[in-house]
């Protein structure tokens, strides 16, 4: 099987070096996003949600346009691109405008008008293993998209429910080489959802990567306990530089860069 390498910009994900993803759960304001990002000592994509899909209609939910319009400007000035997540079909055209990556967040896995619209479009695509489906399940989702025409799909891995209720969720971390052995596609991890908690964080990351993820997707705050969303499980700049370096001797252990 050929190994679609997605290219964003004068990255590659799903080549030899391991793409890092990070930011905020939900950009806040234009000044915490910087605060969050601008002291990052390595970083390929910024992300933050500016469309939120929330368990509770009373939670923060995201700024919409403007947030989007935040991390476009914050994202120019660093030269980085950004990922943030998509929530419907009438959102197209903007994200097609002003967005690098569109993600499709677990809840949306199986919205299969949204896949198949996206699928119409030329946009890399972050596609969110639902906490409630399976490995198959996730790559008919896939399909979905690239039976449309695009095939720019990274995927993702974020935990799923289980009985346990040490951790947010249960990091299937088998998956990365099952979904690497059955697609063509790029995998990534999220280690900061299926821990729900930020003190897991460090080993999830270095065991994902271990197992063979192309990208980490880890959720910053410059002030955690003050976050709008996902308060929890976000690390401190300063924490996730050290996790990095870290990050970096295993990445070598198996013949890979950070």
């Amino acid at each position: 099987m050929n190994k679609k390498i997605v290219k964003i910009n004068n990255l590659e994900v799903g080549a030899e070096k391991i793409v890092l993803i990070a930011g905020p759960c939900a950009v806040e304001s234009e000044q915490e996003f910087e605060l969050d990002v601008k002291d990052l000592k390595a970083v390929d994509i910024f992300r933050g949600g500016a469309y939120k899909t929330r368990t509770s209609p009373h939670s923060f939910s995201g700024l919409g346009e403007k947030g989007i319009e935040i991390l476009n400007k914050i994202s120019k000035k660093y030269n980085k691109p950004f990922v943030t997540e998509i929530t419907k079909v009438d959102l197209i055209p903007t994200y097609e405008k002003l967005v690098d990556i569109i993600q499709v967040g677990a809840r949306s896995m199986q919205n299969f008008e949204l896949l198949k619209a996206l699928g119409k479009t030329n946009k890399p695509i972050l596609l969110k293993r639902g906490f409630g489906n399976t490995i198959e399940e996730l790559i008919y989702a896939a399909e979905y998209i690239s039976s449309e025409g695009n095939d720019n799909i990274i995927l993702c891995e974020r935990g799923i429910r289980t009985f346990e209720e040490s951790t947010r969720f249960t990091l299937d971390v088998s998956a990365i080489p099952v979904l690497k052995s059955k697609t063509p596609y790029p995998v990534i991890v999220d280690p900061s959802h299926a821990a729900g908690d930020s003190a897991y964080v460090e080993a999830l990351t270095l065991a994902a990567i271990a197992a063979g993820a192309d990208g980490i997707m880890i959720e910053i705050h410059s002030k955690p306990d003050q976050a709008l969303s996902d308060k929890k499980q976000a690390l401190k700049p300063e924490e996730y530089n050290e996790i990095i370096l870290k990050a970096e001797k295993v990445a070598k252990a198996i013949g890979r860069y950070i």
